[in-house]
């Protein structure tokens, strides 16, 4: 499988990147493509043009419904619904409870996503299955329910399994350290710097970020969620003080193989 990253801009869209949207494929015994998105922020959809046909998609996995998660949500919806070829066939979206509700409200009108959309609530570490994917969903820490997304999938290779972990948006806790467990890509989350932001319960810094993949024993760390007023490289420099494996930053047109 294969991590695209379509935006990374963390709590609003930057002059460099969309807000949060990754795309992550892999090819099927068939000679077709599985397609997933995670999250679909603001500005995210026309990047995403780039990269894949949206009527293409298999599934949306939201991680949380804040507004840079979710909001062109609302362009998806309009494109399967009128771009030459559509209506384009439903999309499973998998979200938290009221994700149907926050689609309605991003599109305006009542209803008006059903057509498009066939919504799921996510169930705390029950996982689902999206062709050759199996998603564990589990609860983090943020202000609104939010879930880390433990997604387990074939190796590029051919050979076994191999195991990505998006943190979504979190600060440190203990179900983003059993979601984290052992994987080989950790996505994670960094909007924070150290000694400037205080307040706690919302994301992590660089520094928890390094700290989370040495305690969870990770393969590599990929920083993300970075705001436009916060510094890449001195939250990449935080957590290279607390994990001594590859640190990489998030930029949008990278892939990530696994």
């Amino acid at each position: 499988m294969r991590l695209v990253v379509v935006g990374c801009s963390g709590s609003v869209s930057g002059p460099e990147s969309a807000s949060s949207c990754y795309l992550l494929q892999a090819d099927r015994p068939d000679g077709g493509t599985t397609s997933v998105l995670l999250d679909l922020g603001s500005g995210a959809f026309g990047q995403l043009l780039r990269y894949v046909a949206p009527e293409q998609l298999d599934a949306v996995l939201l991680s949380h419904l804040h507004a840079d998660h979710v909001v062109d949500l609302a362009a998806l919806e309009v494109y399967l619904r009128y771009a030459p070829g559509g209506p384009f066939d439903a999309v499973d979206v998998w979200g938290p409870d009221g994700t149907d509700a926050r689609i309605e409200q991003l599109s305006g009108e009542p209803s008006s996503g059903a057509e498009v959309f066939r919504t799921h609530a996510w169930v705390d570490r029950e996982p689902v299955r999206v062709g050759p994917f199996e998603i564990a969903p589990t609860t983090v820490l943020h202000p609104v329910p939010a879930f880390a997304l433990r997604i387990t999938g074939p190796a590029e290779n051919g050979q076994g399994t191999r195991t990505l972990v998006f943190t979504g948006d979190t600060d440190a806790c203990d179900g983003v350290l059993a979601a984290a467990h052992g994987a080989d890509l950790l996505l994670a989350e960094a909007a924070f710097e150290e000694d400037r932001d205080e307040v706690r319960g919302i994301h992590l810094t660089g520094r928890r970020a390094g700290e989370l993949a040495t305690a969870a024993g990770v393969q590599r760390l990929v920083l993300t969620h970075i705001p436009p007023w916060t510094s890449r490289e001195k939250v990449r420099a935080e957590a290279c003080t607390t994990y001594d494996g590859v640190v990489d930053l998030a930029c949008p047109g990278v892939t990530f193989h696994l």
